[in-house]
């Protein structure tokens, strides 16, 4: 019986997937740049490589306040773990990073962003 119920968990944990783990043609990595920045650290970034999977962008998005359309398009839980120096307009490597903690205190003055919110480790911004 032990034997049976070992095979069974073993069958059950490897048809698992997860399917809000990143794929990219880059070794894990994605790519994106830094679309908006709104009041109190809301950012808008669109995802340029890797996966446009829409549990994780929305694959289309409009800023309300500037009627302006993005493409896969998301925003980070964790702006304070950005680089210093990020600007609007700069492209930059990223890794999905949601172990780690949000110890980010902001102000909590609204600026509209995507509801699709990452926590994001930047790996290199991309010297233009």
């Amino acid at each position: 019986m032990k034997v049976y119920l070992l095979a069974a968990g073993l069958f059950l944990a490897s048809s698992c997937s997860n399917k809000t783990a990143p794929v990219s043609n880059n070794s894990g990595k994605m790519k994106a740049r830094f679309e908006v920045s709104g009041l109190c650290s809301n950012y808008t970034f669109s995802l340029i490589e890797g996966n446009k999977d829409t549990t994780l962008v929305e694959a289309s998005w409009t800023n309300p306040q500037t009627d302006t359309a993005y493409k896969n398009a998301f925003g980070v839980k964790n702006p304070c773990d950005l680089p210093e120096g990020l600007k609007v307009g700069d492209e930059f490597y990223f890794e999905l990073d949601n172990d780690r903690p949000n110890r980010c205190m902001v102000c909590m003055a609204y600026y509209p962003t995507p509801t699709k919110k990452l926590n994001i480790k930047v790996l290199e911004v991309v010297k233009k």
